[in-house]
């Protein structure tokens, strides 16, 4: 599991947004694009994003942590 210190400080590498994480996985909802998560290590390289459709941006979000009140 990633630490929130860790993903407080990560962001997409395409727009440089924040991200979530929801189940093992980073996510943009913005540009609907997904990260993977080896060995708990995120993998932020944009050839290896995952694009990802309607419906399953609407599954993921359904999942996502609610934003840190900050």
């Amino acid at each position: 599991m990633i630490d929130q210190t860790l993903l407080d400080i990560l962001v997409c590498p395409q727009d440089r947004g924040p991200l979530l994480l929801i189940d093992n996985e980073l996510y943009n909802p913005r540009l609907r694009r997904a990260y993977r998560i080896d060995d708990d290590i995120p993998v932020l390289l944009i050839d290896e994003a995952r694009d990802v459709g309607d419906d399953e941006h609407e599954r993921l979000m359904a999942r996502a942590r609610p934003a840190d009140p900050r």
